[in-house]
């Protein structure tokens, strides 16, 4: 997947993605037998998330906390609470990162478990909320195809609440952290400098450290109760 322009809606819908912040306090939901991310279909990877919750990731530029309300969006929070709870998104890059626009990431950094979650897709919510800043959505490249990325709105892109990215939650802790991570690179390939996702699916986070060392990215992400 791919992402959208800041101003010119593309022909084709790129992927965003999305994440929030936070600091604090917080104790880590208690958690048994973590789901493997590895098999999407899995009962353990399809649970239900609580009605509202809270996922602290911790960063290189320091931690952030994004708070999901399920009524917002309700397959997207499922999936996020999944993935958060098995630890899908550590060591995960923010691979494309545009100053006053997002920050995205979700490609996982090991070639053969971004393949499995290609086409794990989740169906369609409606746009309950605006993607303004701070707000967390995935990427879509068109109807049914959200899967794992998300992006972090920087500012006001409330345009892409008519293409159909459908926030789940937004950052409330740490959005001073989700806007200096590294954003020298800019734009992804061919459009830009920044990396080509077609080659980070295939090579992973190899591809990323040799040719674009400075990306930030994700240590840990756990799911905690406020």
């Amino acid at each position: 997947m791919t992402c959208c322009t800041r101003r010119a809606v593309p022909p084709t819908v790129l992927a965003l993605l999305a994440l929030a912040c936070g600091r604090g306090e917080h104790r880590e939901a208690a958690t048994t037998g973590a789901p493997d991310f590895r098999n999407p279909a899995s009962g353990a990877m399809t649970a239900r998330a609580p009605a509202t919750f809270r996922a602290r990731f911790e960063t290189s530029k320091g931690a952030f906390v994004i708070e999901v309300h399920h009524e917002w969006a309700p397959h997207g929070a499922d999936r996020f609470y999944n993935l958060v709870k098995s630890g899908y998104y550590n060591d995960t890059r923010f691979f494309r990162v545009i100053t006053g626009f997002m920050a995205q990431f979700g490609i996982h950094g090991d070639p053969q478990v971004a393949a499995v979650w290609r086409d794990a897709r989740i169906p369609d919510d409606p746009v309950r909320q605006h993607n303004t800043r701070g707000m967390v959505s995935f990427a879509t490249a068109g109807p049914g195809t959200r899967t794992t990325q998300l992006f972090i709105n920087y500012g006001d892109n409330s345009r892409l609440d008519g293409m159909g990215f459908s926030p789940f939650g937004r950052v409330v802790e740490g959005m001073d952290v989700v806007e200096r991570f590294h954003a020298g690179y800019g734009e992804g390939a061919p459009r830009g400098r920044g990396p080509d996702q077609s080659r980070f699916q295939a090579e992973g986070n190899a591809y990323l450290k040799q040719g674009f060392p400075e990306l930030d990215y994700v240590t840990r992400a756990t799911i905690v109760a406020p």
